[in-house]
């Protein structure tokens, strides 16, 4: 096998995956920002590292020079992907990551052709955001080919990681997203309030930023898609919830609550997310009104990312096929989620 490189090996999703490859036998390079942390991790998994920031394009280029295939896992990646992407491209090296974050996916495809012309894999979202749910559109577009509208939801609950949070504060502060007729537009928290049946009875859910609002139009050419959670308290208390949402695009307000989140959030231990599996729901609808729905459950989300990047490491260390921007269906498969541990098979009702 190739070399491959995890890099951000010191976050959250990232030390469980070098911990898991280390087991299984794999020899990622370890790599990231922070010297004495990833160097602590090179030295207990007697693993390669490599310390280079994402400020300098030739430093990044140079640390690739022998890398086959890099799993990004250092976020924010609206501010880390790009960089890594290109010095990708530059370099001949296959890109990934586990990205949920809407701008990524986005400036990913609109590199898609010099991907294919420099045999370069761009694949964004290689962990829990986005391969449950992209699978799910990918079987639902397979069971209803002519579907003009398609909504995914997913019901994880559970502790979330440092990053996984401070993420999610920039995401909220960029509102709320969908797509309609093809194009990305922005909609209230109380848009299109629903009860969705996730398998486990009716729970009251809205809508999301979720990158499948990108990727799935990529993987399906759907024009109207939507992603759903459940939402904690009554439709009173999600409009009330709603009227403080402006307060995150203040950068004061995001500074404080990602300091917060540093100091009081460590991620959920193993038992925690042993003991929370997920539940993701999906629907397809054509213009006559004929619909199909999906189900699917897998182990807990933080599982499923580090099951996705070894995948990813192992799959684009070795890959011998054309280049150009996929989704994780289009990459591995539209049941590669059935394959990953603790997943059960996608339903088609």
């Amino acid at each position: 096998m190739a070399k491959w490189m995890i890099y951000g090996a010191n976050g959250y999703s990232a030390r469980l995956a070098v911990q898991a490859a280390k087991e299984q036998g794999l020899q990622p390079v370890v790599a990231g920002r922070n010297r004495e942390k990833v160097e602590a991790i090179a030295q207990q998994t007697g693993l390669e590292a490599r310390v280079f920031s994402l400020d300098n394009s030739a430093d990044i280029i140079t640390n690739l020079r022998d890398i086959k295939a890099v799993i990004h896992c250092a976020g924010p990646f609206s501010a880390t992907a790009a960089p890594m992407m290109e010095a990708c491209l530059q370099n001949g090296t296959h890109y990934a990551d586990i990205t949920g974050e809407i701008p990524v996916f986005e400036h990913g495809q609109t590199l898609h052709e010099r991907a294919r012309e420099s045999n370069v894999v761009l694949c964004p979202g290689v962990g829990f955001d986005v391969i449950p749910t992209d699978c799910i559109a990918a079987c639902l577009k397979e069971a209803l080919p002519d579907a003009t509208e398609l909504n995914l939801a997913f019901n994880a609950g559970g502790t979330l990681s440092p990053g996984t949070a401070k993420t999610s504060v920039e995401i909220l502060a960029g509102g709320i997203k969908i797509r309609r007729n093809g194009e990305l537009v922005t909609v209230p928290r109380t848009w299109n309030i629903r009860d969705i049946d996730y398998g486990r009875g009716p729970r009251t859910s809205a809508v999301i930023p979720w990158g499948d609002v990108s990727t799935a139009a990529w993987t399906t050419g759907i024009k109207n898609i939507a992603v759903y959670i459940p939402a904690p308290g009554s439709r009173m208390m999600l409009k009330a919830t709603s009227l403080v949402a402006p307060l995150l695009k203040l950068k004061p307000v995001q500074q404080f609550l990602k300091k917060r989140i540093e100091k009081s959030i460590p991620g959920p231990t193993a038992e925690q997310r042993s003991a929370r599996k997920t539940l993701l729901w999906g629907e397809a609808i054509n213009a006559c009104g004929q619909r199909v729905e999906a189900r699917l459950q897998t182990a807990n989300g933080y599982d499923v990312t580090v099951a996705g990047i070894l995948a990813a490491g192992k799959m684009l260390a070795d890959y011998q096929g054309e280049g150009g921007y996929f989704t994780p269906s289009q990459l591995f498969g539209p049941r590669i989620i059935e394959s990953l541990p603790g997943s059960g098979k996608i339903e088609i009702l």
